[in-house]
């Protein structure tokens, strides 16, 4: 199976009130998430369509073609939306090995920390993950 970098799929984001946005993928049964807001119900949208594509590919499963948004049947509280996903950055957020990066500091700085007996790599880690908002 051939695997693509980006996929492009329909998404339906229905509103009711007192509920967070619910989002279902009409081409992938069992793919949907929600969010308090629009903004954060597409970035769930993304998240969840990446992680559905990746564990099909995993198991050696078909990716169905997707449907096209003017085919979208929908409800009086729905919207229909295009939402992508870059395979790439998704596979390797999958992986755990690690990866040497060669970093720069000023010498005053790299023996500051060396004398609080500071883990580079650890210290590298928590910020960048800070930086990008990710939890683990």
């Amino acid at each position: 199976m051939t695997k693509k970098d980006s996929y492009v799929f329909p998404a339906v984001f229905t509103y009711e009130d007192g509920y967070e946005i619910a989002v279902t993928f009409p081409d992938l049964p069992g793919c949907a998430t929600s969010g308090p807001d629009e903004a954060d119900a597409l970035k769930m949208a993304k998240d969840a369509l990446g992680g559905h594509l990746w564990c099909l590919e995993k198991d050696g499963d078909g990716i169905p073609a997707p449907s096209h948004l003017q085919d979208i049947q929908l409800e009086a509280n729905e919207q229909a939306a295009l939402v992508d996903v870059y395979m790439p950055a998704v596979r390797l957020s999958q992986e755990t090995r690690s990866v040497n990066r060669t970093v720069t500091l000023p010498a005053w700085l790299n023996a500051a920390a060396l004398e609080k007996g500071i883990n580079f790599s650890q210290a590298l880690q928590s910020t960048l993950m800070n930086e990008l908002g990710i939890s683990r």
